[in-house]
This record gives C-alpha cells, structure tokens and sequence, in this order.
C-alpha cells in the first residue's frame, strides 16, 4: 500500500474509534453503569457514571 493511502485508512480508524468511545460514554451515562479503564501503569479504574 501506498503511505497515503495507509494515512487515510489509519484516519478512518481513529476517527471510527473516536465515534465509538463517545457512544460508549453515553450509553453508560444513560444506563447509570460506570466505566471501567486502565490507567497508564495498567491498574483497573472504575469511573462512576456521574463523573464521566
């Protein structure tokens, strides 16, 4: 593949991602569920649904 074309597709990527997180932070607003992440150091953080 050409470099272009991997920088595009590697755009859609991101931007399907970004699109996903948003939908998946109101849904868990919306049915009062909290979120649970890693952290950098890679510990388990559950963010309650009133502080996303």
């Amino acid at each position: 593949m050409k470099r272009k074309n991997k920088n595009e597709i590697r755009k859609k990527i991101l931007k399907g991602l970004e699109m996903y997180q948003e939908r998946l932070i109101q849904t868990k607003k919306a049915r009062n569920l909290e979120l649970v992440v890693s952290d950098d150091e890679g510990r388990v953080v559950r963010i309650p649904a009133h502080e996303l």
